[in-house]
């Protein structure tokens, strides 16, 4: 599992590491990776230039110490210092390995090959000083490494207002923190490699699963399973306006997770749902629900009626107006605008604070929520998120969060907690749609078609 921190509880780990390491170990550490993974970046140290903007405090530290190491490789090291008071060891040492440190923007040498931000920490504000302004637009399109976070960036929350640092690598430390997996500033972060400081910094503020977490997790047949116990997903969904949603969520849902499909709907949308998947049976007994895609002006009364057999549901699309008292098996799965709306939100608000919405919407319903977006995330009533980091930007298409639907009412029927079968099914649809995508474009129902072998390759521990 990935976890991402506070900002508190990352400096309270920090101190209680410093108490048993000799002094400036763990800056050192910092430094030693951060250098490392500069110079893998660089692919060559001699001939290549890096600019350190470095400001006050031990980020800026960070930088200088990393400087020294990249200098003493043969790397042309050049520091920007945009603070009055920054590192002073960190500087002595970076002059001494023969870097050069200069207050003035007119002052440096040719462009670089890469800059490295230790503009500000973990404790930055966001938003960025004129003067870190001005260095990063005289070398707009080198690319940056940021130390610990992009600055600029509101850590704790994922939040960005005003200008801030876009790295194409982010070097963390001990820990991933919340900007790093919580849009908008994940977009920010680039690439992400993590530092290891043997910080033990408590409970995370988010997780992301990993391939080992959804084979844990993932449910499999016994040997004396027959299709009944394996469970029985139904979706209501599907209209004359969009009878293909209701194509995709079934096909979300029949992609071998469970033992039976069951399709309620219009019966011309019936028929053509049972030509594409001839397995697919009409109404019945169901474990879970899946209601909504393409529903249109039916949806509210395919939602009550699935709310009549009293088994977990998944809410989607057009259902997601209709919700009313939510139970606390359901999974409600908008995004942004659809949210918006069931907040009484602007949908700008909610694209600028997914994190803090969703966590309100899981409360306020009682109810898991999946708030799908660049990163989804999947928010439980007691505060709980994890974010998916799976996908391409390919996947914004129509049609793919009914398949995302189909998909968790399966997981819901075989078995999983709502919590669980909202992530993995998010971690899994994220998998397949990289997968079909392959570089390049895709289309909802090749998604559906990748599902059995991202599970296949996920069992077997190749994902």
């Amino acid at each position: 599992m990935l976890r991402a921190h506070l900002v508190d509880d990352v400096r309270r780990a920090e101190a209680a590491a410093m108490t048993r390491l000799p002094d400036g170990a763990l800056m050192q550490r910092a430094a030693a990776g951060l250098a490392a993974a500069v110079l893998d970046l660089l692919g060559s140290a001699y001939g290549s230039r890096v600019l350190l903007l470095v400001g006050p405090g031990d980020n800026g530290g960070d930088a200088l110490w990393a400087g020294a190491r990249l200098a003493g490789r043969g790397v042309a090291v050049e520091a920007l210092l945009l603070a009055e008071q920054v590192h002073e060891a960190g500087l002595a040492a970076f002059e001494r390995a023969g870097g050069r440190a200069t207050r003035d923007l007119t002052d440096l040498g040719p462009a670089p090959d890469l800059l490295v931000d230790g503009i500000v920490g973990i404790g930055g504000r966001p938003g960025l000083r004129p003067g870190a302004v001005a260095a990063l637009e005289a070398y707009a399109g080198v690319p940056v490494v940021a130390v610990d976070v992009p600055s600029g960036v509101e850590v704790d929350t994922g939040r960005i207002d005003g200008p801030h640092v876009r790295a194409a690598l982010t070097v963390t430390f001990g820990t991933h923190k919340v900007a790093h997996l919580v849009d908008p500033a994940s977009a920010a972060s680039g690439a992400l490699h993590l530092v290891d400081l043997d910080l033990d910094p408590g409970e995370p503020a988010v997780e992301a699963l990993q391939p080992d977490d959804v084979r844990a997790l993932l449910p499999r047949p016994g040997l004396d399973a027959q299709k009944y116990a394996r469970g029985v997903v139904g979706v209501r969904a599907g209209s004359s306006t969009y009878p293909g949603a209701a194509l995709l969520a079934v096909a979300g849902a029949n992609t071998g997770l469970v033992g039976m499909v069951r399709y309620v709907g219009p019966d011309h949308v019936a028929d053509t749902v049972r030509t594409a998947h001839p397995e697919v049976v009409g109404a019945g007994r169901v474990q879970a629900w899946v209601v909504g895609p393409g529903g249109g002006d039916d949806a509210a009364s395919m939602l009550a009626e699935a709310r009549e057999d009293g088994v977990p549901v998944v809410v989607d699309a057009d259902a997601l107006a209709h919700v009313g008292d939510a139970a606390t098996d359901w999974v409600l799965t908008p995004h942004a605008g659809e949210l918006a709306a069931m907040l009484g939100a602007d949908r700008g608000e909610v694209e600028a604070a997914p994190l803090a919405h969703a966590r309100d919407a899981a409360r306020r319903w009682g109810c898991v929520v999946l708030l799908k977006g660049h990163h989804t995330l999947v928010a439980a009533p007691d505060g709980r998120v994890r974010v998916t980091t799976t996908g391409v930007p390919w996947l914004a298409t129509a049609g793919a969060g009914d398949v995302l639907a189909g998909l968790v009412g399966a997981l819901l029927a075989a078995g999983l907690e709502p919590y669980d079968a909202a992530s993995v099914g998010s971690w899994l649809h994220g998998a397949a749609a990289t997968q079909a995508a392959a570089g390049g474009p895709l289309t909802a129902s090749r998604v559906a078609v990748q599902i059995p072998q991202v599970v296949r390759e996920t069992l077997a521990g190749l994902g």
